[in-house]
């Protein structure tokens, strides 16, 4: 089912929003909260009365969740899981091998899944002997298979690509845990799958809750998963609330490091990008503190991540958009933090290393034995704070915006962000502050077509490519008039 064009004509509702230079861009679409209100120390917007509210998709903040979490660590850290790796080449897929590696009795692998690099997967699936390896094309999975019978591959998987070899890594029979280690709404489908056989996820694809959230968390409420977050700030707030009882949750405090342009000010910023936009793609690609892949880089560099990650915790969390708030934190150690309703703020803290929210996300409620470097605060020093500047970076405000709208907007704003983070990459002429442009610009765009009550998986899918095509349409604007410029 495709969504209907939404008068492409619509363009120019936002038209205005490409013309303007960068010193006078400002996010137009009304804003919910106080700037000021951004401090570790403010008050919570809704003072937890529960207003805004949801039931969360992660097990905690219940009775139920607190049992279940008492009833599997009573099982002891000799436990073995099943799992499947959606993206086992990129980031979070090799990190969770290196895992796999250190504690080879606690998992075995069932399912790889990647993109195109066969050369990586053979090598995988020589060491780890899965039972279905999938690859994105037809060419790459022949590839795949023409390396592991040069090499003699014994226990030949089942090899398959494309869309249906990822849901068939999803949902191979045996696994009891699926990693979602895929960049974008890729993960959205199979992420379904696997929850309606009853297979726990460990969730680094924030995108499944940002585009899904609608459908995802009945699902989960449905079929008794577990959704275990993966990356760290979310893993981080998870692990906070490890034995805090239902309704002692009162405020989320997201962390960020700032991303690469965290020590320009606002003006600095804006300067650079009227005066060098070279400069300013080569710095937005580079992560200070963080190892990621590029698209994550880049959204933490327009503070995009963050905005996403306020969505993705008020699904797994179930706390209102008044009541999570963001702090910059440039030395990456304080990974997030909850207050509690007696106002006590608890923290998770450790090294910038993906590892341990990972392992923690396939091992709960267990903690394992791992082979890192201790974290030595000594050694660290300090560790500072800030709020965050809304006008240096304005997607944060949109992404509240989205997700106070709820429905659709949350799917429009991830795909849109999509979109302009590839464009932005692929060096087509897109500049970097055109970025949150073009997400308002669609946001402004989606509004005759939103939908809040009884949003389907269709429903998302039709959004997300729509939102799509209205990126590619307007970068072609953006880009000719920087040519004519």
């Amino acid at each position: 089912k495709k969504k209907p064009n939404m008068k492409l004509a619509s363009l120019a509702l936002s038209g205005f929003l490409l013309a303007h230079d960068v010193s006078s861009f400002a996010p137009s679409i009304g804003s919910t909260r106080a700037e000021s209100s951004l401090n570790v120390f403010s008050t919570p917007g809704s003072l937890g009365t529960g207003e805004g509210w949801i039931d969360p998709s992660s097990p905690v903040n219940s009775k139920e969740s607190l049992e279940k979490t008492l009833s599997e660590t009573l099982k002891g850290s000799t436990f073995q899981k099943r799992i499947s790796i959606l993206g086992s080449t990129g980031s979070i897929g090799t990190q969770t091998l290196d895992i796999v590696d250190a504690c080879p009795e606690n998992f075995v692998v069932d399912a790889l899944s990647a993109g195109n690099n066969a050369e990586l997967m053979a090598e995988q699936v020589m060491k780890y002997s899965p039972k279905v390896a999938s690859l994105s094309t037809p060419e790459a999975a022949e590839k795949l298979r023409t390396i592991l019978k040069d090499r003699g591959c014994a226990d030949m998987p089942d090899i398959v690509y494309g869309d249906e070899g990822i849901l068939e890594a999803a949902t191979v029979g045996s696994a009891d845990t699926v990693v979602t280690g895929i960049v974008g709404a890729a993960g959205l489908l199979p992420t379904i799958e696997a929850i309606k056989l009853g297979k726990d996820i460990a969730l680094a694809n924030k995108e499944t809750l940002i585009s899904g959230g609608p459908v995802i968390n009945p699902l989960v409420e449905k079929h008794g998963i577990n959704m275990l977050p993966a990356d760290s700030e979310h893993s981080a707030i998870f692990q906070c609330l490890q034995g805090v009882p239902p309704g002692g949750l009162r405020r989320v405090i997201l962390t960020a490091s700032g991303g690469a342009f965290r020590d320009l000010s606002k003006d600095e910023l804006f300067r650079m990008c009227e005066e060098d936009s070279a400069a300013v793609q080569k710095k937005a690609t580079t992560h200070p503190n963080w190892d990621m892949g590029a698209k994550i880089t880049l959204d933490s560099a327009t503070m995009m991540n963050k905005g996403l990650e306020v969505i993705e915790a008020h699904y797994l969390f179930g706390a209102s958009y008044e009541d999570i708030d963001i702090v910059i934190h440039p030395q990456s150690i304080v990974h997030s933090m909850v207050e509690t309703q007696d106002t006590s703020c608890i923290a998770q803290l450790g090294w910038a290393d993906m590892r341990l929210p990972i392992v923690y996300s396939v091992s709960w409620p267990h903690r394992l034995k791992m082979p890192y470097k201790p974290l030595n605060l000594a050694e660290i020093g300090s560790l500072t704070f800030k709020a965050p500047d809304r006008e240096k970076y304005p997607c944060i405000q949109l992404a509240y915006d989205a997700g106070n709208k709820g429905g659709t907007m949350t799917a429009v704003l991830n795909a849109a962000n999509e979109a302009a983070n590839e464009m932005f990459r692929a060096d087509v002429g897109l500049g970097f502050l055109d970025i949150p442009k073009l997400i308002e610009g669609a946001m402004e765009a989606h509004k005759e077509d939103f939908k809040d009550k009884d949003v389907t998986l269709d429903d998302i899918l039709s959004c997300d490519a729509w939102a799509r095509e209205y990126v590619a349409e307007e970068t072609k604007t953006v880009t000719k008039q920087a040519l004519i410029l």
